[in-house]
């Protein structure tokens, strides 16, 4: 998927879009689409993966006055509620958020991907937080450029969303 995503030039920072879940073109559609989604726009609070990828719906959802919680790569188990919009930034987090050990407000999350299927399996890079799992029982959501959404995945899935949002429209699993 790295190298069909790279080969179609349909990648942005950080370059090369291998070992990571791809920052592609049209993010912030599919962002867009995702939170005005009848299932998510209701939503106060959500938990948002820190990847680069998903630094759009963080910038509309914090701009919208979600509350989000997002993980902190180097304190496992650990998480930043951030309520500021100029906490959409990794580097800035630790500056406007706060450090709490538990979400316990969320109403879903939405992890990136590698790769999804039709049928609601996620990829992720294969490592890290959305690999092991959430295991708190929310609804999860994922983003996609249309080429990273796949009639059916290779291998089995890290995870099941119940939403894909693409820059086209949003995918919702059966």
């Amino acid at each position: 998927m790295w190298d069909r995503l790279a080969a179609a030039r349909l990648c942005a920072f950080p370059l090369p879009p291998h070992g990571h879940c791809p920052n592609f073109a049209g993010a912030r559609e599919a962002a867009r689409r995702l939170l005005a989604h009848p299932e998510v726009a209701p939503l106060r609070t959500l938990i948002v993966g820190p990847e680069r990828a998903l630094l759009p719906l963080r910038r509309l959802a914090l701009a919208s006055g979600k509350v989000l919680y997002v993980p902190q790569g180097h304190r496992e188990g650990w998480y930043w509620r951030v309520m500021d919009p100029a906490g959409a930034q990794l580097a800035r987090m630790a500056a406007v958020g706060e450090a709490v050990r538990h979400p316990g407000a969320a109403q879903a999350a939405v992890l990136a991907c590698v790769a999804a299927d039709r049928a609601g399996g996620r990829l992720g890079k294969g490592f890290g937080w959305g690999a092991r799992g959430l295991g708190l029982g929310l609804p999860e959501y994922t983003l996609a450029h249309p080429v990273m959404l796949l009639p059916a995945l290779p291998c089995a899935p890290d995870s099941r969303v119940a939403l894909i949002a693409t820059p086209r429209g949003v995918v919702t699993a059966p």
